[in-house]
């Protein structure tokens, strides 16, 4: 965040043998790897790996479908090859296919979009299929672990269009035409979450919501540490919240051992018995 009374802010570090930097104003943002520029963020997104908790990330079980796909989508970027050319072509061609849509536009025009969003579209189903298949078991056992073997989670991916998308597409031109926008494809799928065979945006307790939450971000964690060979650096703001005692205790016991892992919390009465290796005071704008 840029401190109060100042225009900008920077953050660097190393992350094995490579030096990272990042500086954000209103309206900019420069990445720099090994002093280099970065016109896009993939290079710098390879070496810069993390697994990010936070309290907004209750919206995972509770919120929309948009952030379920952001949750994949983040994953993918950093463990897929062309995942991320893939959605960024999808999201563009869905804009100007909608924009024709909305107007009207004569329906060859239309059609002249359906094949690259075909293509991009399909990436990213397989993908996100493959994904989810690859951290559900993960998801599972780390959510097992930090309710004591209480909750069973179970996860399941619901695509936004039937198989194959060219004849979903197809078929939909009626509510196309109709609704003024494109009704089918990776740009609705969702991310079905239930706890011990509920649904758990409606039935599971706040404690039980951010336990899940946890246990998909341990997940991808731990995918990440077995696809790259190495750990994502995890960043845990400010979590505990709603967590007792014992749910945190096992929480920190589930988390990648060999992962640096940054805490920010307002209270420390969680900490004893854990290794912790500094700890930082924020007090009247000043770390000390």
């Amino acid at each position: 965040m840029i401190q109060a009374g100042e225009s900008a802010c920077a953050i660097e570090g190393r992350v094995g043998d490579s030096h990272l930097a990042c500086r954000f104003a209103p309206g900019s943002r420069e990445l720099t790897l090994d002093s280099k520029p970065q016109s896009r963020s993939d290079d710098y997104l390879s070496v810069a790996r993390i697994t990010w908790f936070a309290n907004s990330d209750l919206e995972l079980v509770k919120g929309s479908g948009s952030v379920r796909r952001r949750f994949l989508d983040f994953l993918g970027v950093q463990s897929v090859p062309g995942y991320r050319k893939a959605l960024r072509d999808y999201e563009r061609t869905l804009r100007s296919r909608n924009a024709l849509l909305k107007e009207g536009r004569p329906r060859r025009e239309v059609l002249a979009f359906d094949s690259p969003l075909i293509e991009a579209g399909e990436v990213l189903v397989n993908a996100r299929r493959a994904l989810l298949e690859a951290i559900t078991p993960l998801a599972q056992t780390a959510c097992t672990g930090i309710s004591g073997a209480v909750d069973a989670l179970s996860l399941v991916y619901v695509p936004g269009c039937a198989e194959p998308f060219a004849e979903s597409l197809a078929a939909s031109r009626g509510d196309e035409e109709r609704l003024r926008q494109t009704v089918r494809g990776p740009h609705r799928d969702d991310l079905e979450i239930s706890l011990n065979c509920l649904k758990a945006s409606a039935f599971a307790s706040e404690g039980q919501q951010r336990s899940i939450v946890l246990a998909l971000k341990i997940a991808q964690a731990r995918y990440l540490e077995a696809l790259h060979e190495k750990p994502p650096v995890l960043l845990l703001d400010d979590i505990f919240g709603e967590l007792d005692a014992a749910r945190r205790n096992r929480l920190l016991a589930n988390l990648p051992a060999g992962a640096q892992t940054i805490i920010t919390t307002t209270f420390l009465n969680w900490a004893e018995g854990h290794p912790i290796e500094k700890v930082y005071q924020l007090a009247a704008g000043r770390l000390s």
